[in-house]
C-alpha cells in the first residue's frame, strides 16, 4: 500500500499528522519554504522533530523548493548540514544547486512537483541525477501516472487532497505582479482567489461570466478514485496544506487512511466513500474535484466562493490550566466565546497534537452547570492535554 505523506505547519499538526496514520510527514524551514506565511518548523527544532517521528516510525521530508538566488547558496549549505545532522530522511527540492548540494552531503532528495515531470524521459532524467523520488506534475492524468511509473525505478509521489493552483504546477506569476510577493518564494498572496470582472479594453465591455472565480479551482479530493490511484503504482500518496490547522491535518489523514485500508481489505464501497467525503468536508475546503485524473476538467472544477466553506468553523474558547489524569479532567480558562454542554470540542497544543471531545458535563466550582461564558470550568476529555494548549469550540 503506498505512503501517506502528511502537511505539518507546528507541533501540533506534526503530533495530529503521526496520530492519525501518516507514514510520513514534511514541512519548510523559515524562509527557504514554499510557505512562508504559515508557522513552520524552527530550525532548532529540528533534531527534536526528526527525533520524535522516527520513534513513532515516520520519515520526515524538508521542504527547499523556492526559487534559489546566488547571495542564498551559503544559506542552503548551512540549512543542508543542518538536515543531515538531524537525520532527515530527505530533503524535497528541483533548483539545481540545491539538488547538487544535496548530493554533496550524501542526502536523499525528491524532486518536488514544481519541477513539473509529466513524462517518463523527465523522470528518468532526475532519476540518474540520483533523486529517490519523483513528484510528478499535478496536471497528470491517471493513466499518464501508471506509464511513467512502468518506466521508472524510482518511487513516484502523485498529490491526493487539498488546494490546487490555476497555473501549472504552481509556478504562477500574478502575487508577483501585483504584489511583489512571489509564489515561487512561498509569499503568494493568492490573488487568483478573488472575484473578477472581465472588461473589454478597447470597449469596456464586461463580459457576463457564470462564475467570478475563474482563476480559482476546487480543491482536490481522490477518496471517490483511491483505488485507482493504487493501481497506477505510485509509491506514496501526498496531501498538501503545510498551511492548515492541526484538525485539518487529522481529519484527512484519518479520512485517508481508512480508504487505503478498506482498498487493501476489499471493503472499498461507496457507503464509505459517502462517509468520508462528509468528514473532510468538515475543515476547510474550496469544494471538491478530481482535478486532472480524468483529463482536462469541466467547467465545474472551479470554486464559486472565495475561501473556506468547510461545514465546521473554530472558535477560541481560551487556554487549558491544568489537567487531572486520574479523572482525565481538563481544568481551563473561557476567555472567549461560551461553551455548552454537548459542544464539540478541539484541545491543541505542540505536545498533545489534537483532541477531541464532546463536552458531557461542565463544572463551576464544583457545581454543575450547562453553560460557562467567561472563567474557569472543567470538563471530562477523551485523552491528556497540557496547560497552555489551546481550547475551540466547534460550530456548524
Amino acid at each position: 500500500m503506498p505512503e501517506i505523506l502528511a502537511p505539518v505547519r507546528d507541533r501540533a499538526s506534526l503530533v495530529a499528522a503521526i496520530d492519525a496514520g501518516a507514514d510520513s510527514v514534511y514541512f519548510g524551514l523559515g524562509e527557504m519554504n514554499m510557505r512562508a506565511s504559515s508557522k513552520g518548523i524552527k530550525l532548532n527544532e529540528l533534531n527534536d522533530v526528526v527525533a520524535y517521528a522516527h520513534g513513532r516510525n515516520v520519515n520526515v521530508y524538508i521542504t527547499l523548493n523556492v526559487v534559489v538566488y546566488e547571495n542564498e547558496l551559503k544559506k542552503i549549505d548551512e540549512f543542508l548540514i543542518r538536515c543531515k545532522q538531524a537525520a532527515v530522511d530527505a530533503v524535497i527540492c528541483w533548483d539545481f544547486a540545491v539538488i547538487e548540494k544535496c548530493k554533496e552531503h550524501g542526502i536523499p532528495f525528491h524532486i518536488s512537483t514544481q519541477a513539473s515531470i509529466s513524462n517518463s524521459q523527465s523522470a528518468r532524467y532526475y532519476e540518474k541525477l540520483g533523486a529517490s523520488c519523483i513528484v510528478l506534475a499535478r496536471e497528470c492524468t491517471l493513466d499518464q501516472i501508471a506509464a511513467i511509473k512502468k518506466k521508472v525505478k524510482t518511487k513516484v509521489e502523485v498529490f491526493i487532497h487539498g488546494a490546487m493552483c490555476v497555473s501549472v504546477s504552481g509556478r504562477c506569476f500574478i502575487s508577483q505582479f501585483l504584489h511583489c510577493k512571489s509564489a515561487n518564494r512561498g509569499e503568494c498572496l493568492q490573488p487568483c482567489r478573488r472575484e473578477y470582472i472581465v472588461t473589454e479594453k478597447e470597449t469596456g465591455y464586461q463580459l457576463e461570466l457564470d462564475n467570478h472565480f475563474v482563476m480559482s479551482p476546487k480543491d482536490l479530493c481522490t477518496l471517490g478514485v483511491i483505488d485507482k490511484l493504487i493501481d497506477t503504482g505510485a509509491d506514496v500518496f501526498k496531501i498538501e496544506g503545510r498551511s492548515r490547522s492541526a484538525e485539518y491535518v487529522s481529519v484527512v489523514v484519518k479520512a485517508y487512511r481508512k480508504a487505503i485500508n478498506a482498498v487493501s481489505e476489499k471493503n472499498y464501497t461507496s457507503e464509505l466513500i459517502d462517509e468520508l467525503l462528509i468528514e473532510v468536508s468538515k475543515v476547510y475546503n474550496r469544494e471538491f474535484s478530481d482535478g486532472f485524473l480524468y483529463g482536462m476538467p469541466s467547467s465545474d472544477a472551479w470554486a464559486k466562493v472565495d475561501g473556506n466553506i468547510s461545514k465546521e468553523k473554530k472558535e477560541y474558547v481560551g487556554k487549558v490550566v491544568n489537567y487531572y489524569p486520574k479523572s482525565r479532567i481538563a481544568y481551563i480558562n473561557v476567555e472567549s466565546n461560551d461553551i455548552m454542554v454537548n459542544d464539540k470540542i478541539f484541545i491543541q497544543g505542540p505536545t498533545t497534537g489534537l483532541m477531541e471531545t464532546i463536552i458531557s458535563e461542565i463544572r463551576v466550582d464544583n457545581i454543575i452547570v450547562n453553560a460557562v461564558k467567561r472563567g474557569e470550568a472543567t470538563f471530562p476529555v477523551n485523552s491528556k492535554v497540557r496547560p497552555n494548549d489551546m481550547v475551540f469550540r466547534v460550530r456548524m
